[in-house]
């Protein structure tokens, strides 16, 4: 092992790399994910493409939209965390997108039916009934949300096992029925498995500190012989696997 790969080396890389944003580039040679068949960015685009006003609920650092050729007229993002809030607005602002701060359960600070498209990639929590106020009649809400039981292999090594309760949180039957009981119309809703690799801890534990709700209150001085355990696991049996769940989400205001 060469000296940049120990295990103090590897934490230490992880704690002193920022965490804004939804730039996952450090992540290159070190952890993998698989993407999912329907390339969410892609088919979000062509539906921009052809609206004439959009909102990206909970944009982050603004990555997905940014990527997107061709952006509404009208085109607002929301984001909650104020460096998020910072970074999304220097990415979009030059690309005409409006960056509005608003809390994530708080109503959204638009007017009704506002917008004829609602977009959203992996919301903490998609909050229906305002998705609904703010879409105009014959409007769509589509969005990639974060499935069941999504990286429950990392949660529970260091949680411990899960209730089920907690493996339903997500469950795109209760999303479903709650877009439905809002007044929405759901279009398509499927989920997928995918495969991740973790290469070296490092990636787990900036993983953890970027993606904060997998272990809530994530510190590597917290979890620090945990995370040693699996250092030296991974040493000697590869990388560790785990497996993200996702959900396309997609559903349509009554005209």
């Amino acid at each position: 092992m060469t000296p940049d790969r120990t295990f103090d080396a590897l934490v230490a890389e992880a704690e002193a790399e920022p965490t804004d944003g939804w730039d996952f580039s450090w992540f290159e040679g070190r952890a993998t994910e698989a993407r999912p068949s329907w390339g969410y960015q892609r088919a979000m685009g062509a539906r921009m493409a052809v609206a004439s006003a959009s909102l990206d609920v909970q944009t982050g650092g603004g990555e997905v939209l940014a990527g997107v050729p061709v952006r509404p007229a009208v085109s607002v993002a929301t984001e909650a965390w104020p460096p998020n809030v910072a970074r999304a607005t220097a990415l979009l602002h030059p690309l005409g997108t409006v960056v509005v701060a608003a809390p994530e359960d708080a109503p959204l600070p638009f007017a009704d039916g506002a917008f004829d498209l609602v977009v959203s990639r992996h919301p903490v929590r998609p909050h229906f009934a305002e998705i609904a106020r703010v879409l105009r009649p014959g409007g769509t809400y589509f969005a990639q949300h974060v499935g069941p039981a999504s990286v429950f292999e990392v949660a529970e090594y260091f949680l411990g096992p899960q209730p089920e309760e907690a493996r339903r949180s997500r469950d795109p039957r209760r999303e479903r029925a709650a877009a439905e009981a809002a007044g929405l119309e759901a279009v398509e809703v499927r989920t997928e498995r995918l495969r991740m690799e973790f290469h070296d801890v490092g990636a787990v534990a900036y993983f953890l500190l970027k993606v904060i709700w997998i272990v809530p209150g994530f510190t590597v001085a917290a979890y620090r012989p945990r995370l040693r355990e699996l250092h030296e696991r991974i040493e000697a049996e590869g990388p560790f696997v785990a497996h993200s769940s996702r959900t396309l989400f997609e559903a349509r205001k009554p005209s």
